[in-house]
């Protein structure tokens, strides 16, 4: 129910949908900034999996749309910001590339509107799936934007961020709560805890899906993400993963020492998860999964790695050329 009344809302001031125009990158003198405000929901996450929006709680989060300050219907890449918040260095460093390269950017914030400014010590103040509601609802908002061009918009985010990004491509979940007003034509996750075993999902949109992965991330580990591609290819899904090997998590950080340790960090890298009846259970335990079972742990590493950054801004940048046809 409350997803309906919001995308009703919206399709009041939703524009036609434009056909692709061909942006050149390197033209803009100036950036257009503008706050913009993204109505959503606070779910758990035994409402976010069973398709429960009535209970959810309203909240107005607000993001920043940067652009190139000319005319032309602009491709935007949403950011979704990890466990750090909104302040986290990786979004704004791909903000800066992403515009420079003549993409308008969408920076939504998910924490100050619900009263934190950042998860990393206390991972339970907000459910994993919360991020992946508030990217929907935040493209049905920008789609309507004169800057924005609906036909190419895309999901990039970091860690937390990375999970929400990976699995909005989930046909289930895509299909409850997706954009009404656009679609989402790819989906980029930086980092993403790919250890939980949902139902379904490898039933992905048809969309590219391209997985940035350091092979030493000690936080979100990259092996279940491995195989979790690996299956995804499988099944026919145009899903690519890339490793840089050495490089730890958050590795395109440009603020971070080359490795960090985060004391008081909470990780559920030795939690072994699944889907189950509409919740997230705990399979050592056999009940739900909480921040307080004995698997969840502090102490994870995060480092910059240059070379891992600078390759990784390669591949972004060839594949996102591509696919908004950007000269």
């Amino acid at each position: 129910m409350g997803r309906f009344l919001t995308l009703a809302a919206i399709l009041l001031f939703v524009t036609p949908f434009a056909s692709p125009v061909a942006v050149k990158a390197g033209q803009q003198d100036f950036l257009h900034d503008e706050k913009v405000k993204v109505q959503s929901l606070t779910l758990t996450t035994e409402q976010f999996l069973g398709g429960n929006t009535t209970n959810g709680v309203p909240v107005t989060l607000t993001g920043e749309l940067r652009s190139p300050n000319w005319s032309e219907r602009l491709p935007v890449v949403v950011l979704l910001h990890g466990s750090d918040g909104i302040a986290s260095q990786s979004t704004i460093a791909w903000r800066s590339f992403l515009n420079d390269m003549g993409i308008a950017t969408f920076r939504l914030d998910s924490f100050h509107a619900r009263g934190f400014y950042n998860v990393e010590n206390d991972q339970s103040r907000l459910s994993l799936f919360a991020q992946i509601y508030d990217a929907y609802r935040a493209v049905d908002v920008i789609a309507a934007n004169p800057r924005i061009d609906p036909s190419r918009i895309a999901v990039m985010g970091f860690s937390r961020g990375g999970f929400a990004a990976l699995y909005a491509s989930m046909t289930r979940f895509y299909s409850l709560y997706g954009p009404a007003t656009a679609k989402i034509t790819a989906y980029l996750p930086f980092y993403p805890l790919c250890s939980i075993q949902l139902v379904g999902e490898l039933d992905v949109v048809a969309a590219p899906i391209r997985e940035f992965h350091g092979a030493a991330d000690d936080w979100t580990p990259a092996a279940p993400c491995r195989d979790f591609f690996a299956r995804l290819r499988a099944a026919g899904k145009d899903a690519e993963m890339i490793e840089y090997q050495g490089a730890q998590h958050a590795f395109d950080n440009p603020d971070a020492q080359p490795t960090t340790v985060q004391r008081k960090a909470q990780t559920s890298r030795n939690c072994r998860r699944r889907e189950q009846n509409g919740q997230i259970i705990n399979l050592e335990t056999g009940r739900p999964f909480s921040y307080d079972d004995a698997c969840v742990q502090i102490g994870p590493t995060a480092g910059y790695d240059k070379a891992a950054t600078e390759s990784a801004r390669t591949a972004v940048k060839k594949f996102l050329t591509e696919l908004f046809h950007i000269n």
